[in-house]
């Protein structure tokens, strides 16, 4: 049984690490170089979807601060007793329940998880990418879009999110990340495109 053990602990580690937020997510080139695969996949979903990758990774930001199992912070019953979630979002996308299974039969990706970054970049860009058929949002107005994406697309044609100023602040900083991202991003992206043989030696 000892030899099992000590071949899981690298393992947990490996899976911790995996798991954790990138150390600076205010800047995605930093983010990027220390997640390969999460540039991958969000250029992929770029691809597929038509979304730029600074849009989907600024709504990541704001949903979830990079953390793979994030969830809403519960409600409190006379201020201490913890209560009951606001909603069953979870994941890197805060994705809810119904909207996700709606993501999957639309994708085909059957097997999808919220706290797969992969697979959690193409639902926020396939999501965006509706919100651009039904609605006529521009790819690049992450403001409109992250409207969209809160409210339904059902809600946003409504104009449900009017008076909501905490609301209206959260897309403006969602647009604000998005900009900067995608001034970062021209910076590094033709690096980060190369092998990792290419960008050792160049």
């Amino acid at each position: 049984m000892r030899p099992i053990r000590f071949l899981l602990i690298p393992l947990v580690l490996l899976l911790g690490a995996c798991a954790s937020t990138p150390s600076n997510t205010a800047n995605v080139c930093s983010m990027f170089e220390e997640r390969s695969s999460w540039f991958k996949a969000a250029r992929k979903a770029q691809d597929r979807w038509d979304i730029p990758v600074p849009v989907s990774m600024a709504f990541i930001e704001r949903e979830s601060g990079f953390r793979a199992r994030a969830k809403p912070p519960r409600t409190r019953i006379l201020w201490i007793i913890p209560g009951p979630r606001p909603s069953n979002a979870f994941g890197y996308a805060q994705a809810l329940d119904s909207t996700w299974s709606d993501y999957k039969d639309a994708s085909g990706n059957w097997f999808a998880r919220r706290s797969n970054f992969a697979d959690a970049v193409d639902f926020v860009a396939w999501y965006n990418h509706m919100s651009v058929r039904q609605n006529g949002i521009p790819p690049s107005d992450a403001y409109s879009l992250y409207l969209a994406y809160h409210e339904g697309n059902g809600g946003y044609r409504r104009g449900t999110y009017a008076g909501k100023e905490w609301l209206l602040s959260a897309a403006r900083n969602v647009q604000s990340n998005a900009s900067r991202y995608e001034t970062q991003l021209q910076t590094c992206e033709s690096r980060l495109g190369r092998s990792w043989l290419r960008r050792l030696l160049f």
